[in-house]
């Protein structure tokens, strides 16, 4: 199952400064829920996992991540990313690209195109519910990278004397996601019908 994600997400730092952190494989793959690099093979290959529960099911992709380009002028990153799940009954990949502009009121904006293919038990047993997951995790993820902009910001007023405790990696919680997606299709069946 293929899906085409087209994310924007307003953040509140300078374009300047959520490009420093976007063009931090480690750090921004630390705002994914469930993510985690476990090992940089060199400045542009990773490996890493994602631990992800979808109901009853436990999941961990292990993969790697391949920066396939850093445009600084354009403040864009290319990365694709493959994994396979530890019993072997799931893959998955992913082609992004992301990008940091300036937004409304002199904010910033970060930018995410994909596309994420999953095959296997994951893809048979969520597949419908792909799209309103994925909104739902990437919704996390640009919470966390805002947040995480935010940190970075104040830390640098600081001088970067003291640092916060480090975020402990979560598994991404599908049946929470699959809940709030339910209800967003319910919400949206009602809408149009009125």
């Amino acid at each position: 199952m293929q899906v085409t994600i087209n994310k924007v997400f307003p953040l509140d730092g300078s374009v300047s400064d959520a490009w420093s952190l976007l063009e931090n494989i480690e750090q921004v793959a630390s705002c994914m829920p469930g993510a985690e690099i476990t090992e940089a093979v060199d400045e542009n290959n990773f490996k890493g996992t994602v631990k992800v529960k979808i109901g009853p099911m436990h999941v961990a992709f292990k993969g790697d991540i391949a920066v396939q380009e850093i445009n600084p002028s354009e403040h864009q990153i290319h990365l694709i990313a493959k994994g396979q799940d530890s019993k072997g009954t799931s893959s998955a990949s992913m082609d992004l690209t992301a990008s940091v502009r300036s937004g409304e009121s002199g904010a910033s904006e970060l930018t995410g195109d994909a596309d994420v293919t999953v095959d296997g038990k994951l893809a048979n047993f969520g597949g419908r519910m792909m799209t309103q997951v994925a909104d739902q995790i990437l919704g996390q993820f640009a919470e966390n990278f805002s947040s995480k902009l935010g940190a970075s910001a104040g830390s640098e007023d600081s001088a970067q004397t003291e640092s916060g405790p480090v975020p402990q990696v979560q598994e991404i919680n599908g049946l929470k996601f699959a809940w709030q997606a339910l209800i967003g299709f319910i919400k949206s069946f009602f809408k149009s019908k009125t």
